[in-house]
């Protein structure tokens, strides 16, 4: 039916509902590559091999150097083990709430934005089905009012319609699976960081003992 139609004519056959669309998929495809690229920027250091180095210097006294591999290293779990080792001969309980706000602030950071992603994967089904829902009223209406058609004429305007929900279908399924692996991402992110201030902690408190 759309042979030979430009996707810009596609678009303006589905109505308001599939410029809704197009504005969801550019935003979700914006936020998509954002993330991704963000997401590969923070995980391209190791934990264990961070902690084997911060846990080197650190035996060997030279904390401040502890301290200048922790900037260096571009990670969630290096700001935490930051955090902690700037307290380095504080209370144990000062420590571990500096290394847990720290743990927030970066876990905000990696949730930055995720939630268009998954608003929009739960709502562009429904968007389209809106638009396709208000293409069928339409042609009805038109045939109403010119008095004439039949069911090649209905079958037409209902095919249109349905442009609506297969654009919502199209926009919706890559958020969804994308906005699932960004939780996931996200979720590995904090267990990292967790087992970087519980192993910190675990060699502040051998080196007070």
């Amino acid at each position: 039916m759309f042979k030979g139609q430009t996707i810009w004519a596609v678009i303006h056959t589905g109505g308001f509902a599939m410029y809704v669309l197009l504005f969801c998929s550019i935003l979700s495809i914006a936020v998509i590559l954002e993330r991704i690229i963000y997401y590969r920027k923070k995980s391209r250091a190791k934990r264990v091999d961070f902690i084997k180095s911060v846990k080197s210097e650190f035996d060997a006294g030279r904390a401040s150097r502890a301290v200048e591999i922790c900037r260096q290293v571009d990670t969630p779990f290096s700001k935490v083990a930051q955090a902690g080792l700037m307290l380095s001969g504080h209370e144990e309980k000062t420590i571990s709430e500096a290394m847990e706000r720290e743990i927030t602030i970066e876990t905000i950071k990696l949730e930055r934005f995720t939630t268009i992603v998954g608003t929009i994967g739960s709502t562009a089904v429904y968007i389209g089905l809106f638009g396709t829902v208000l293409g069928i009223i339409r042609a009805f209406h038109d045939i109403s009012t010119a008095g004439a058609g039949g069911i090649s004429v209905v079958i037409g305007g209902i095919s249109e319609a349905l442009v609506c929900t297969a654009a919502g279908l199209l926009v919706a399924i890559p958020a969804v699976i994308t906005y699932n692996y960004f939780i996931r991402r996200i979720d590995n992110f904090v267990a990292d960081m967790d087992l970087c201030a519980s192993e910190l902690m675990d060699l502040l408190c051998t080196k007070r003992g």
